[in-house]
């Protein structure tokens, strides 16, 4: 039975991944050791009816027992013990969710239901790192794998509606005190006055922007707004986060750099969980909506295409319909008014803790132990 060392198991990331492997039984085929950078030597979580005391995350020689490890402690974690893991002779697998191995020439980006083919080949090659890919290009990769697969893509242009979650713990518990702080503020009788309602409105705009509204984590309001910007500053006029979408789009495919330009913004709003895309595509060919449905219905079980019309897509293509499910939502599809080229506008719907973060890992270690 392999060992398996599981690291940065409390965040959120790490608690949906031991959720999602205690729902599809996958302790039964492995020896977990659950590893801690903060509380080694204290109680691990129950598994299995058992508890087991947690090792020292960085520790190089109680790592080095494993087989295979998954982490999810982040990437200040990984550029810190990876490197000396590795030179130590640790020839074990090293699964990741963080970024700051992604584009390393030695790692694989994983998303199986896109890019098997590419997985197997690692594997059967002896690659020994694979990486999660960034969340918002996971989740639109999982709508269009119908179209990538019959390569009909030309160009694509991604505006992403990324939410709170994916900034992490701390900027969720902001968002959600940031809408509390407003609340707070407001009687029921303004809430329920006949009149006009600009003197409300204009209050909850002050409220928006006052010294009391807590900014500690996000650095402005996110509560009745929009951080139009996400990670680092690139100099020139691109976040990191946009230029992950080709860069990572291209890796995850297999395919040459540049080989599918990928360009658009990426655009924090205020949604608990989930993200969106809505996306433009210059396609190869026309392709019909019906034609479209059956591309996409057919790329891997985990998609879910919506019809365009205003009902199925207000009441299915949204993150309240779709917040903690497998199931990546696609729809909006629509020919744009482009001198008749075959460019078309879509929309993606996914939850980026689930295919966007912990199901490529517990499916790696899957793909690994021989199971899918």
């Amino acid at each position: 039975m392999k060992q398996v060392g599981i690291v940065g198991w409390r965040g959120m990331v790490g608690s949906v991944l031991l959720q999602r492997m205690i729902e599809e039984n996958d302790f039964d085929d492995i020896s977990a050791h659950f590893f801690s950078t903060s509380s080694a030597g204290a109680a691990g979580p129950v598994i299995k009816g058992k508890c087991d005391k947690l090792k020292d995350a960085n520790s190089l020689s109680a790592l080095a027992e494993m087989d295979i490890i998954i982490t999810c402690q982040g990437g200040d974690y990984t550029k810190a013990i990876y490197p000396a893991l590795t030179n130590s002779g640790w020839q074990g697998y090293w699964i990741d969710a963080a970024s700051a191995l992604r584009m390393d020439d030695n790692a694989c980006i994983i998303l199986d239901p896109v890019n098997r083919d590419n997985i197997d080949r690692a594997v059967k090659a002896g690659m020994k790192l694979f990486v999660g890919g960034n969340c918002s290009i996971t989740l639109s990769l999982m709508g269009l794998a119908g179209l990538i697969k019959a390569d009909l893509i030309e160009w694509m242009s991604v505006m992403t509606y990324q939410s709170a979650s994916g900034a992490g713990a701390k900027q969720v518990r902001e968002f959600i005190a940031q809408s509390a702080y407003i609340s707070q503020h407001l009687s029921a009788d303004e809430l329920t006055a006949s009149g006009s309602v600009l003197p409300l409105v204009n209050k909850v705009s002050e409220l928006i922007n006052s010294a009391g509204m807590p900014v500690e984590n996000f650095g402005v309001p996110l509560m009745g707004s929009i951080i139009p910007w996400i990670d680092s500053d690139l100099g020139d006029g691109n976040s990191r986060e946009e230029w992950k979408g080709e860069a990572e789009t291209n890796k995850i495919l297999g395919l040459a750099s540049g080989t599918i330009p990928v360009n658009g913004l990426c655009i924090r709003v205020g949604v608990i969980r989930c993200h969106s895309a809505a996306i433009t595509l210059k396609l190869k060919r026309e392709v019909s909506e019906a034609e479209f449905a059956e591309l996409v219905t057919h790329s891997h079980p985990w998609v879910n295409y919506i019809p365009n019309n205003k009902q199925e897509s207000v009441s299915k293509l949204t993150p309240a319909a779709i917040s903690g499910s497998l199931q990546v939502g696609i729809g909006r599809y629509k020919k744009m008014s482009l001198n008749n080229e075959p460019v078309y506008s879509v929309l993606t719907v996914g939850d980026q803790l689930l295919w966007g973060a912990a199901e490529p890992l517990r499916r790696m270690l899957n793909i690994l132990l021989g199971k899918i």
